[in-house]
């Protein structure tokens, strides 16, 4: 198996292509579609890298694979489907849940279907997928929000932004339905009860103190040294440390244009009667006016 990262310093986001060498056989997990938010405009530089190499190494892609609804930036999934029609898109069956959430969030209608139809496959927590003659594991890591899930493939798992770089710490848990506690959870009940040697590949890096980009570290890294959350931690030091640090940060910029795109499988909104596409953007969300 190898394993190629894609970075855009945009959102600071890690694609990553994930292919068997012998039979070429490959997904693609958390693709970016670029979007620049004050023009509405969205361009498809970031994954044009990734299919470039598809097309090159002559890949059979299988499966396009989602950690989550992403809340930073749009899934290029549906570009990603265009040239490969035959790859399957895949998440985590509590997407379901986060639909519910932002269905009234943004108020999609009863046209917005909230049973995960927007993606071709729903994945059971534990469960073992085969795609070609790659073979992964579900793992079930919510708290960053409720359909948050990891990938163990031969000795790597992919984690989304449940768990970052060791001196960055893991996600955030403060987007409607997240949970530090069920985080601190489905960290040291799930991914640190992998084996030390496990390669852990972050989905973003976000370069404290301007360092040079890292994503790969290992379980046994993470369990000594992650600076929120070590296998020495305790519940109530995490929740209370990740609490407190969420009450002071801002909300991603792209959050709205993301989550709205991103539960519907990557699918932009239907145009309007005028022909044009739409996003919406709740104000003055969670307060009273």
């Amino acid at each position: 198996m190898e394993i190629q990262a894609y970075f855009d310093p945009q959102t600071f986001t890690l694609t990553y292509l994930v292919f068997d060498p012998k039979t070429n056989d490959a997904v693609i997990i958390d693709p970016v579609l670029d979007f620049d938010a004050a023009s509405g405009t969205t361009a498809e530089a970031a994954i044009e890298q990734v299919l470039v190499k598809v097309t090159k190494r002559g890949l059979r892609l299988r499966m396009v694979l989602e950690t989550h609804a992403h809340a930073d930036h749009l899934s290029a999934s549906q570009v990603i489907k265009r040239h490969h029609p035959e790859a399957s898109l895949a998440v985590s069956e509590r997407i379901r849940l986060v639909q519910a959430v932002f269905k009234d969030v943004f108020d999609l209608g009863e046209a917005f279907p909230t049973d995960g139809s927007q993606f071709d496959r729903l994945l059971q927590d534990g469960e073992v997928v085969r795609a070609g003659s790659l073979t992964f594991k579900v793992i079930p890591t919510p708290g960053h929000t409720p359909a948050c899930s990891s990938y163990l493939f031969e000795g790597a798992v992919f984690t989304g932004d449940a768990l970052f770089m060791p001196d960055y710490g893991t996600g955030r848990c403060d987007f409607p339905s997240g949970s530090a506690k069920c985080l601190f959870q489905s960290i040291t009940g799930g991914l640190y009860s992998l084996p030390e040697s496990t390669r852990v590949y972050t989905g973003h890096d976000y370069q404290p103190g301007g360092r040079p980009l890292r994503y790969e570290s290992t379980i046994g890294e993470e369990r000594r040294t992650n600076i929120q959350l070590s296998a020495a931690t305790s519940e109530v030091a995490f929740v209370a440390l990740r609490e407190g640090r969420d009450a002071k940060l801002t909300a991603p910029k792209l959050l709205y244009p993301s989550v709205q795109v991103n539960i519907a499988g990557g699918h932009l909104p239907m145009p309007a009667a005028n022909g044009v596409r739409y996003l919406k953007i709740p104000l003055n969300f969670g307060r009273v006016s």
